[in-house]
C-alpha cells in the first residue's frame, strides 16, 4: 500500500487517485492469491502431470494433448450450472434534476451532475448468483448492485419553484440549499435478470447477454439548510432495471468476467426526518408508515438515475460432473 511519505514525495499524484490505485491493486492480488489456490489444486495439475511419466516424447505429447483436450471439456458449457460471483467496477451517471415536494416547499435542482466515486469507500461493488438451466442457453440471475451517487455541493445549477414560500433565486450553488444530498452506502439495486449465453470462441470464452428488473433500495443521505432534521437511511424508492452484455472467462471451478452495464432507476425518496440503521429494519419501518398512511415529515426528493456501469469479477462454479466414457 502506498505510505503518506510516498504521497507526499510524488506531489503531482493526487491523493485520490493514489487511493484509487492502492485499492485496484489490492482487489487484483486477492484475485490472484484466489486463483493461484484453486486452480493450483487437483485436477488441473494431476492431468498435466501425467503427461511427464511417460517415457517417449511421442506418449508425452499425445498427453499432453489429451490433458488439455480435458480440460477443455471440463470448461465447456453445457448449462446446468450455478456461478456464485462478486464484481468491482465503476459508473458513469447521467446529470439529472431533482425536485423537493414538501410542505411549503416545490423547488427542482436542474441538471444535477452525480459523481459515482467508485474508489472511495464505501467501494463500489456488486455479488450475483446465476442459475443455467439445463441443456439451454438461457439462465436467472439475482444480481445487487452497490453504486453510490453524490451531488457536488459547489455545483452552481439552474433552479425553479419555491422553498419555504419563498421563490428561489434563477441559479445558485447546490450547497446553498442542502448540506447533504446524496445516495451512497450506496445507489444500490437488486434486480431479476433473464440471462442468454451466446455461441462461444472455444472452450473457455462465453458472451453472454441479460436484462432485469427489480427495485432502487438506496441509502438515502439528504438534508435541506435552515433545518437540523436529515433522512439518513435505507428506503425502497422505485423500480430498477438493467440491460447488460459480457465475456465469462472459463477455467475449471472458476469464471473471470467483463460486463457493461445500463442501469436506470426511478427515485421518489420519502424525507422522513430520521436516523436509521441496517436495511431490513429501515424497510420495516416504512412499510409500517406505508401501513399508517402517514405521508414524510419532510416532504419527498424525486430524481432519476441512469448510469453506464464496467464491471470485471469472478465467480465460482458448481457443475455437473463430466460423464467417463
Amino acid at each position: 500500500m502506498t505510505t503518506a511519505i510516498e504521497r507526499a514525495q510524488r506531489p503531482w499524484v493526487s491523493v485520490g487517485a493514489l487511493d484509487a490505485l492502492d485499492r485496484i491493486g489490492a482487489f487484483a492480488g486477492m484475485v490472484a492469491i484466489i486463483s493461484y489456490v484453486v486452480l493450483s489444486s487437483p485436477p488441473v495439475p494431476a492431468m498435466l502431470a501425467q503427461s511427464h511419466t511417460v517415457g517417449d516424447s511421442e506418449d508425452q505429447d499425445a498427453a499432453v494433448i489429451a490433458a488439455r483436450a480435458d480440460i477443455a471439456d471440463r470448461v465447456l458449457y453445457r448449462g446446468d450450472e450455478v456461478l456464485v460471483a462478486a464484481y468491482g467496477g465503476a459508473p458513469y451517471t447521467y446529470a439529472s434534476d431533482l425536485r423537493i415536494e414538501g410542505d411549503g416547499t416545490e423547488m427542482t435542482v436542474h441538471d444535477v451532475d452525480w459523481r459515482g466515486k467508485p474508489f472511495d469507500a464505501p467501494i463500489y461493488y456488486g455479488v450475483r448468483a446465476i442459475r443455467w438451466f439445463p441443456n439451454s442457453s438461457l439462465g436467472g440471475m439475482i444480481d445487487f448492485t452497490h453504486s453510490k451517487a453524490y451531488a457536488p455541493l459547489d455545483q452552481k445549477t439552474k433552479l425553479s419553484g419555491h422553498k419555504d414560500g419563498k421563490p428561489l433565486p434563477h441559479a445558485a450553488p447546490i450547497g446553498d440549499l442542502f448540506h447533504k444530498l446524496k445516495f451512497t452506502h450506496g445507489h444500490n439495486m437488486l434486480t431479476l435478470n433473464l440471462m442468454h449465453r451466446l455461441p462461444s470462441f472455444g472452450s473457455f470464452i462465453s458472451p453472454y447477454v441479460g436484462f432485469g428488473l427489480g427495485a432502487a433500495l438506496p441509502h438515502t443521505e439528504v438534508q435541506l439548510k435552515g433545518t437540523g432534521q436529515r433522512t439518513y437511511e435505507y428506503q425502497y424508492v422505485g423500480p430498477a432495471a438493467q440491460l447488460l452484455i459480457g465475456i465469462e472467462i472459463r477455467v475449471p471451478r472458476l469464471s473471470y468476467f467483463f460486463e457493461y452495464k445500463f442501469t436506470s432507476a426511478s427515485y421518489r425518496a420519502p424525507l422522513q426526518n430520521r436516523d436509521g440503521g441496517a436495511l431490513p429494519f429501515d424497510l420495516w419501518n416504512q412499510f409500517q408508515r406505508w401501513k399508517s398512511g402517514k405521508s414524510p415529515a419532510g416532504g419527498w426528493a424525486a430524481t432519476w438515475l441512469t448510469s453506464h456501469q464496467i464491471i470485471g469479477g469472478m465467480g465460482f462454479r458448481t457443475v455437473p460432473a463430466v460423464a467417463t466414457p
